[in-house]
């Protein structure tokens, strides 16, 4: 009897940031984000990757600007573990065609993202200029990710249905409320949206979303099961959020509580959440 090898997938991190500090630019930290209050840059990330078993990350947009993309670009550039970069662009603007052509030809940017969650309109995902301008991404093999608070779930499932053919991907298990210890409507739109196929999903930021001085694994897992019930270990995957996810947990305790949260599955599932369905969704060589 012969038995065939589960592919060895190089591990992945698929959401992390990188920033210069100014009090100017992320005055969302406030006094208890101390540790937030610093440079982070790909020096330091790289110090945290082999320990914890990661050859590649995905970089991802803090700022809402062309500036960061390129900046974040130009890292991926001279830094072969960067795999991918989600960056910003003007997607609700006019000609956004003639930017997206600019910066697709770097073959690091894998996906854009905008900053739902802070839009004061809760229907903001739904705006036609702003849908006209995610219509343009497949043109260029873009992703988009969506970051947005769990109460704007009904509106993002009209959003993924008016682009069938575009990949989507849900950062941070669309921010649940955690520190409530509520799980629906949460858990029943999150099943919803999982039922379509080009809706992938990171299992990233929950730490943050629980109260970061005083979680447990038992306040997390109602979340983590619902999500790899829901979208299944082929479109989940990874993410440490770093360096946010500093406020509660360090960079190798969420990847050993993110492996120990999936006990049951066998080494080919366990290495899609861990970097395969990363590479798939952003299309990483």
């Amino acid at each position: 009897m012969t038995t065939t090898a589960t592919p060895k997938i190089a591990a992945i991190d698929a959401h992390h940031h990188f920033w210069r500090y100014t009090p100017e630019e992320y005055g969302w930290m406030d006094d208890s984000m101390v540790v937030l209050r610093r440079d982070f840059l790909p020096g330091d990330l790289a110090a945290e990757l082999a320990p914890a078993g990661i050859q590649g990350v995905v970089s991802v947009q803090a700022r809402q600007t062309l500036e960061e993309t390129r900046w974040l670009l130009d890292h991926a550039a001279r830094h072969d573990f960067i795999r991918g970069v989600v960056g910003w662009a003007p997607l609700a603007q006019q000609g956004i065609e003639e930017v997206l052509s600019e910066l697709a030809g770097n073959p690091k940017l894998v996906a854009l993202r905008h900053v739902v969650q802070a839009e004061p309109d809760d229907s903001f995902i739904l705006r036609e200029d702003f849908n006209a301008g995610i219509r343009t991404l497949r043109q260029f093999g873009l992703g988009y990710d969506i970051l947005i608070f769990e109460k704007h779930l009904p509106q993002t499932i009209r959003f993924v249905d008016r682009h069938p053919d575009q990949v989507f991907v849900v950062d941070h298990i669309a921010k649940p409320r955690i520190r409530e210890g509520i799980l629906s409507p949460w858990r029943e739109n999150i099943r919803e949206l999982a039922k379509r196929p080009q809706v992938y999903c990171k299992l990233s930021g929950l730490v943050t979303e629980a109260d970061p001085a005083n979680w447990s694994r038992s306040t997390l897992a109602p979340y983590i099961e619902t999500v790899l019930e829901a979208f299944g270990p082929a479109r989940l995957m990874f993410g440490s959020d770093w360096p946010v996810c500093l406020l509660g947990v360090t960079y190798a305790g969420w990847m050993e509580l993110a492996r120990e949260a999936v006990p049951a599955l066998s080494p080919a599932e366990k290495a899609r959440i861990f970097g395969g369905t990363a590479k798939e969704a952003y299309r990483l060589d």
